[in-house]
């Protein structure tokens, strides 16, 4: 069911709250007031008053949280997440809340993200249940289900309602996250998420606090990830002027691979979007200059994204070992796929990621499709 929603943020707060539920990421202090600890603002919320996000609020000592809708939900393939190393041409159904923990101001999802902080941004929400949502996973033949389009971590009681469901019906679960993460809600949603991809925006923490970060909580959120087993991808919007200089990319490649060196970073191209329209498009060069630096700085699997056919060999997965191709994409299409099973033919080494079996693999590529919107 379709809600109409008030043109003003006030009026949308209280629209917004019938549908909440009390949460459990967040602590009681001794003055009356809750600490959430959902994202890395660790938000000390007074009665009566909302965190960053403005979806998680106090209310007689409560907490309470979003429930019950979605603002967007489409069906897409995994690599659109991105995803490269995760179950390759399969569909994942991805829906988002409204609100979110930053303001950049190139986001491309801001119809939803901003929602309760733009009066432009409006978007009409659409309710259901966790059985319904997996009724339509089901009927559109999805794989995976992805928490997406707002962020993820400050919706997780409502994304592990629909997860726990999901797990014991066979779906595989993900997060496509900013990555301002802490360690108790990591612990929350491990049981139930398998597949996260972070956003790391920038290596300059002056440029993070702009969008209402901080880099150190996005550092340490990744690599908290990595020890916690998640399936982890991490990408990287290059803006030009903002995040493209070979110092701070280098910095961002040398820090992942410090990580791990087969964590797959992605590079992908801005364009102008919201309210960030000075920069120039992204143009294929900056891409595979990036993808360069991150290989030689002991990257095993770079890729550069959003400009299908115009950045070579970067949109392929190669054996790390012996340079076999296993996988060729264009765009968000497979277009081949050589892996026998999880391990190169060629040189047989253990490819890093989470596939399905060779032939179960092969023939999702013949059912691929683009994006599709999904009628609730």
């Amino acid at each position: 069911m379709q809600i109409t929603i008030p043109q003003n943020q006030t009026a949308l707060r209280d629209a917004l709250y019938a549908l909440a539920q009390p949460g459990e990421l967040y602590t009681k202090l001794p003055d009356g007031r809750l600490q959430c600890s959902a994202c890395g603002h660790r938000c000390k919320i007074a009665e009566g008053r909302d965190g960053i996000c403005h979806v998680r609020f106090n209310r007689n000592g409560i907490l309470y949280v979003p429930k019950n809708y979605a603002g967007a939900l489409q069906l897409d393939p995994v690599e659109k997440k991105p995803f490269n190393h995760a179950y390759p041409g399969a569909r994942a159904l991805s829906f988002g809340m409204l609100g979110c923990d930053f303001h950049c101001g190139y986001c491309q999802n801001w119809v939803t993200s901003q929602a309760l902080r733009d009066p432009q941004a409006m978007a009409p929400v659409d309710q259901f249940s966790p059985r319904e949502f997996l009724d339509l996973a089901h009927r559109y033949g999805a794989q995976i289900l992805t928490s997406t389009y707002n962020e993820p971590l400050i919706t997780s009681e409502w994304a592990v309602e629909i997860f726990k469901l999901a797990k014991q019906e066979g779906f595989i679960t993900s997060y496509v996250s900013n990555g301002n993460g802490t360690p108790e809600v990591l612990d929350y949603i491990q049981p139930w998420v398998d597949l996260y991809k972070v956003d790391l925006k920038s290596f300059n923490d002056r440029n993070y606090r702009k969008l209402g970060g901080v880099l150190e909580n996005v550092l340490s959120t990744i690599k908290l990830l990595y020890e916690k087993g998640f399936w982890l991808e991490v990408l990287t919007l290059v803006i030009p002027g903002f995040n493209d200089s070979d110092e701070e990319l280098k910095g961002i490649a040398e820090f992942l691979a410090g990580v791990s060196p087969f964590i797959p970073w992605h590079v992908t191209a801005f364009h102008k979007d919201y309210k960030m329209t000075d920069p120039d498009n992204t143009p294929p060069e900056t891409l595979v200059r990036a993808a360069e630096i991150g290989t030689k700085a002991g990257l095993k699997y770079v890729y550069a994204g959003n400009l299908p056919g115009e950045v070579g060999k970067w949109e392929n997965t190669t054996c790390h070992q012996c340079g076999e191709l296993l996988i060729e994409r264009f765009g968000f299409r497979v277009t081949g796929y050589y892996l026998n099973d999880s391990s190169c033919p060629q040189c047989q080494t253990v490819i890093p990621g989470r596939f399905f079996p060779a032939n179960q693999a092969k023939k999702l590529m013949a059912y691929q499709t683009g994006v599709t919107s999904i009628p609730v």
